[in-house]
C-alpha cells in the first residue's frame, strides 16, 4: 500500500507504543519517516525494521519538553526529506503520585512539560516549513481523558484538555496556511504507560484493550485525505471496557 507515497512524517515519541506502531504504519505506506523520542536505543531498532522492510526512515534522539530539541528534530527532517507533510505528537507521560492528595509541583511541572508544553513546541517547530509549503498537518495523540473526568490524575487530564485548547487555536489560526490539526483521543489501549498506574491492568484487562496499531492506523487515515479535508477529532475506544469514555458493566 502506498497511501503516504511522498509525503515526509515526523513521529515524536517513537520509541514505544503508539508512536512506534504509527512510525511503522507511516513507513508502510510509502511516507519518509524522522522518529524522535529520548531512547536513542529503541529508535535504532526500529529504523532498522523500517529500512528492512524496504522504507524510509532517521532516528533523533529528543526530549520533547526541550524547545531547542524539537527544533533539531524539524530541521534534520527538512535538511534529510526535503518537506514536512506530517508530524506526529505521541509523547507523553503520567506518574503514579496522581492524585490531588499526592500530586506534587514537580510531578505537575513533568507532566505538563511534556504532554502539553512538548505539545507547543511540535506545533511552534513544524509551523514555519508548512506554511512555506501552504500545507501540512499536525496530528496531537491526546486521550479520552481530554474529554471525561476519570481518575488518570489532575495533571495528566490538565495537559489533555490543553491539547485540545491548543490544537484548536493552532486551526484557526493557520487553517488560511493550508494547514490542518487532528486530535486523536485514544481510550484504553495496550502501551507502556499503563506499567504507571497506581495497580497496573491485568492481562485479562490488557487483552481486551485496543492495541497501538489500531491507533497507528487511525493517523494513516487523516494523514491520507486529501488536502481539502481534514478530521479535527477522533475518538477512538476498546467497546469490551469503555463507552462514551466510561467504563462498561
Amino acid at each position: 500500500m502506498s497511501r503516504l507515497k511522498g509525503q515526509a512524517a515526523i513521529v515524536i515519541g517513537a520509541s514505544s507504543g503508539m508512536g512506534r506502531a504509527t512510525a511503522l504504519a507511516f513507513a508502510a505506506e510509502g511516507a519518509a519517516v524522522t522518529a524522535a523520542a529520548r531512547r536513542k536505543g529503541e529508535l535504532d531498532a526500529l529504523v532498522a525494521e523500517i529500512v528492512k522492510r524496504g522504507g524510509q526512515a532517521t532516528a533523533l534522539a529528543a526530549d520533547v519538553s526541550k524547545r531547542t530539541d524539537v527544533d533539531a528534530v524539524v530541521r534534520a527532517a527538512v535538511e534529510r526529506f526535503g518537506r514536512l507533510d506530517v508530524l506526529v505528537n505521541c509523547a507523553g507521560v503520567n506518574t503514579q503520585n496522581r492524585q490531588l492528595a499526592s500530586l506534587d509541583q514537580t510531578g505537575w511541572d513533568r507532566i505538563i512539560g511534556i504532554n502539553l508544553t512538548g505539545a507547543l513546541h511540535c506545533t511552534q517547530a513544524a509551523l514555519p516549513k508548512m506554511r512555506e509549503q501552504k500545507g501540512g498537518l499536525i496530528i496531537h495523540i491526546a486521550s479520552i481523558s481530554g474529554l471525561w473526568g476519570d481518575f488518570s490524575g489532575a495533571a495528566y487530564q490538565a495537559s489533555k484538555h490543553g491539547i485540545v485548547g491548543l490544537a484548536n487555536a493552532t486551526m484557526m489560526e493557520e487553517r488560511l496556511h493550508g494547514i490542518r490539526v487532528t486530535v486523536v483521543y485514544p481510550g484504553l489501549c495496550d502501551t507502556p504507560i499503563l506499567n504507571n498506574r497506581p495497580v497496573p491492568p491485568t492481562k485479562e484487562q490488557r487483552d481486551l484493550m485496543m492495541q497501538p496499531e489500531d491507533i497507528a492506523q487511525a493517523c494513516v487515515f487523516a494523514a491520507s485525505l486529501p488536502p481539502r479535508t481534514y478530521v479535527a477529532d477522533l475518538v477512538l475506544m476498546p467497546g469490551a471496557l469503555q463507552c462514551n469514555g466510561h467504563p462498561v458493566g
